[in-house]
This record gives C-alpha cells, sequence and structure tokens, in this order.
C-alpha cells in the first residue's frame, strides 16, 4: 500500500483516522501498531513477521543491558546489532556476494545457489533495521532508556507513515511523543498541508519526470544523443528529489495528523554550494544516522587528515551499498565520497574563493553524474551514458521516443520542477506576510482562502493524475 493510491486516500487512511479519534487514549498506541501492521502486511504479507521478529529482539535486548558490566554490555550490543542485521544481509545482499563469488571464482554451482527468481527484497527492511539498531545503541549508550513496553517500541519500529521509506526516526526524538502525544487542530491541519504538497511533488511532478526519465534510460546508449541523455539525466535528477522529498513530505504530515513529529529530511539540496553541503540537505536523516553511528565512533575528522579521508570512503561506500545491493550504488557512494575527500583538502579551499554560481553548478554537474550511475542498470550502462552525456556521441537529433514525449505538460512540469527546488514558495510567502503588516485586517482575512484554494486544487489535479493510471510506485520502496 502506497500514500499516493486511492484505496490509501478514501479508505485505510479515513477510517484509521477516525477510528484513532474516537478510541481511549489509552488503546490508541496498539490501535495505531495494529493499523501499521495491517498497513504493511498489505503488501508484504507474512513478511511482517520478520518486523515482528526484529521487534522482539530489539525489545529483550534493549531491557537486558540493565545491571550488566561494561564488557556484557558490549558483548550484548554486538550481538543484538548483528541479529539486526542477519534478515537485511540475507535478504538485500546474499544474491549479490554469492553472483559476484561466482563469477570471481568461475564457478557455475555458486550462481546456482540464487534462486531463478531472485530473493523478495521486504520492503522497508532498511529503514526498519537502522532505526532498530540506532534504538540499540542509544539505550546501551544511556542517551535514552529502554522501553519497557513492547507495543510502545513496536509503535517506533513499525509506525506506517514513516514505515517503508523513512525518515529514519530516532527513538530519542519521539519518545515522548510515543508515551504521550496530544492531537492538536492547528497541528492537524499543517499535517494536510504537508502531506498535500507531498502528494502534489510526488503526482504532478515526480510521475511525469519519471516517464521522460524512464524512457532515456531504457533505450540502448547507441540510439541517444548528447541532449537525449541530458535531458534523461536532468528529469531523472529532479525525478528522485520530488519522488523522494514528496514520501518524507506525506510521512511528515501523517505523523502530524497523529501527533507526531518526524525530523526534516529535506531542505532545497539542490541549491547547495559544496557536495558537502548537499549532504547536509539531502536524505537528512540517514546523513545524521552514518555521522553519529559510523562516522564519529570511527573517529570522524579528529584522527588527522589521512584517517579523515579513510572514514569518509568507508561511510560513503557503506552509504551507498546501502541503497542497494549493485557496483552501480556502490560507485555514486565512492563517487560522493571522493568529492567529500577533496573538499576537505586543497579543493574546498579553491571552492570557497570561487563565484558562488560557479560553485553552484560544480555542485549541480556532481549530482547529476551521480545520478546517472545511481539509475544506471549497469556500471557500463552508466559509463556509456556519461560519455554521450560530455558529448562522446555525434548524434544531434533526439530519438523519437525521446521527442514525442516533449509536450506543453511536460515543459510545465520541468518548469515547475526547476522553479519549486529552490526556496521559492518560502520566498513569496514572506513577500506576502510583510505585504499583510501594511494592509487592513479585513485584505489580510483573504490570504488563508487563497491558500486553501492552491491547497485544494493541487489535490484536484493530484486526485485526477491517479484516476488516470498515471502512476508509479516510488523509488526508494526498493531501498
Amino acid at each position: 500500500m502506497v500514500f499516493s493510491s486511492l484505496f490509501f486516500l478514501f479508505y485505510f487512511l479515513p477510517i484509521v483516522l477516525v477510528s484513532y479519534c474516537v478510541i481511549p487514549v489509552r488503546l490508541r498506541n496498539l490501535y495505531l501498531l495494529l493499523a501499521s501492521l495491517f498497513f504493511y502486511a498489505w503488501g508484504e504479507g507474512l513478511y511482517v513477521l520478520l518486523m515482528l521478529f526484529v521487534t522482539i529482539v530489539n525489545y529483550f535486548f534493549g531491557m537486558s543491558f540493565a545491571n550488566k558490566t561494561a564488557t556484557t554490555r558490549r558483548r550484548l550490543l554486538t550481538l543484538g546489532i548483528g541479529i539486526d542485521l542477519i534478515p537485511l544481509l540475507f535478504y538485500k545482499y546474499s544474491a549479490f556476494f554469492l553472483e559476484n563469488l561466482g563469477v570471481l571464482l568461475k564457478a557455475d554451482y555458486v550462481l546456482s545457489l540464487i534462486p531463478k527468481d531472485g530473493i523478495h527484497l521486504p520492503l522497508g527492511i532498511s529503514f526498519f533495521t537502522f532505526q532498530a539498531i540506532s534504538y540499540l545503541i542509544d539505550t546501551y549508550k544511556g542517551s535514552t532508556p529502554c522501553q519497557k513496553n513492547p507495543i510502545n517500541l513496536g509503535l517506533y519500529i513499525a509506525v506506517f507513515p514513516q514505515l517503508i521509506a523513512g525518515p529514519i526516526v530516532r527513538y530519542h526524538d519521539i519518545s515522548k511523543e510515543i508515551e504521550t502525544r496530544r492531537v492538536t487542530l492547528d497541528g492537524f491541519s499543517l499535517g494536510v498541508e504537508r502531506f498535500i504538497v507531498g502528494l502534489a511533488k510526488k503526482v504532478l511532478l515526480a510521475n511525469p519526470l519519471g516517464l521522460m526519465a524512464d524512457a532515456v534510460f531504457k533505450m540502448p546508449a547507441n540510439e541517444l544523443s548528447t541532449a537525449a541523455v541530458w535531458l534523461g539525466a536532468i528529469s531523472y535528477t529532479l525525478q528522485i528529489y520530488y519522488d523522494f522529498s514528496g514520501y518524507s513530505d506525506m510521512a511528515i504530515g501523517l505523523g502530524r495528523m497523529f501527533g507526531f513529529t518526524f525530523l526534516e529530511n529535506f531542505n532545497f539540496p539542490y541549491i547547495s554550494q559544496s557536495i558537502q553541503e548537499f549532504w547536509r540537505r539531502w536524505h537528512i536523516s540517514l546523513s545524521n544516522w552514518f555521522r553519529d553511528y559510523l562516522y564519529i565512533p570511527l573517529g570522524g575528522n579528529r584522527k588527522g587528515p589521512a584517517r579523515t579521508v579513510v572514514n569518509l570512503f568507508l561511510v560513503f561506500f557503506l552509504c551507498g551499498f546501502w541503497h542497494g545491493a549493485s557496483w552501480t550504488f556502490i560507485f555514486w557512494g565512492l563517487f560522493h565520497g571522493f568529492f567529500l575527500a577533496l573538499e576537505r583538502g586543497w579543493w574546498g579551499q579553491v571552492l570557497r574563493r570561487t563565484p558562488q554560481f560557479i560553485r553552484h553548478v560544480y555542485v549541480l554537474l556532481v549530482v547529476i553524474v551521480g545520478w546517472i550511475f545511481f539509475r544506471a542498470d549497469t556500471f557500463g550502462q552508466g559509463m556509456d551514458l556519461v560519455a554521450i552525456l560530455f558529448g562522446g556521441q555525434q548524434m544531434d537529433l533526439l530519438p523519437y521516443n525521446v521527442f514525442s514525449r516533449l509536450n506543453p505538460l511536460f515543459y510545465l512540469t520541468l518548469s515547475c520542477a526547476v522553479i519549486c527546488m529552490a526556496p521559492t514558495l518560502q520566498f513569496l510567502t514572506d513577500k506576502v506576510r510583510k505585504y499583510q503588516m501594511a494592509i487592513p485586517s479585513q485584505a489580510a482575512m483573504i490570504q488563508p482562502l487563497i491558500r486553501l484554494s492552491g491547497l485544494s486544487a493541487i489535490f484536484t489535479l493530484s486526485l485526477a493524475s491517479l484516476a488516470s493510471g498515471v502512476y508509479n510506485p516510488f523509488i526508494y520502496f526498493r531501498f
């Protein structure tokens, strides 16, 4: 079940919201947990038992840290994290390891161990595994008390707004809200507004851009021109941003409807002036997770320049590998790690003296090239597309499959996507607020009406798009 589906919008969400508001407060966590398990089981069936297993394991390990020696606590933490990682390693990475081992050893019997249909990847396993690990580490450190109520811990791991594709929520960020929270009219209305904005990002921007990106990336490289690859790469760059930030907006909005305050996950990453800044703005919950639970424990930048570079490459190798069991994802992670390491040294000094526009172009070029490998089916395809991107193939005309999609709707979508990737709407809102202070109060009352009309319009357009069947699953569902 996905947020941008008519079943979720008109059946699941209204029923859960109404029921949640009328049941006794003491039963709300249990009810929301059961609703979340149903939400997950709707698409994943018995794999919901895997998530329950992770919850039970972490409940008992979290409880076991009390009154133990430091050595025993460390051993329990290591064992708990190991058990958390076993399902992730099996479902997400076992086929990758077997495939590469078979190629390395030239052993067909190793390759035969991989099922013909592959190994099913349970939705959200990367996200709820990282949440479980962060809970264990935080309780081990004593930065947050262990949760003694298994229902409350289950709700933390399984709560449906952020279950499938994040943001990755730390237990200490919502521990108080799990125990007691209050749904207010202002909070609920802000949640609805945020959800509608996220839905529009996904349905009205990401989906149409995804059609163009798919058309380019599915074509043989020898049939593509430089213009076509640029068009596909830019479309995918915008698609993945609006797809994932749209999901995060919907998750944050749904959380507000139920009284949770999830932290922001995106902050206009494409206006960044460096790759360091990009990663402070892109998928913030994942960046912070790797920083706090891996980069800093490894020593961060406290052990000299050489060790800092090693730490950066290790973290971004794992960041790429977390996104998927493929050499394209690994290269994407190391590619970003390379530029982060450069910016720690001489390149960072040069960059700081460079005009702002040049810095911005540099970041966009690095990010776009990186996304090509992220989207490519193979490393070879990624290399071919990057070569064509920079003029490696002398073809001037756009292929028909690409040219046929250059209609007014695509141009409108692309223009809106480019405008909204910067805080343009926030800038206009601030201007309107300043204007309101200088006009009579009666005129200022029109602004909420305009806001409501705008939200109603984009919600209606989003529903019309969904009803027409123009729909893509969320990109990050497969991670």
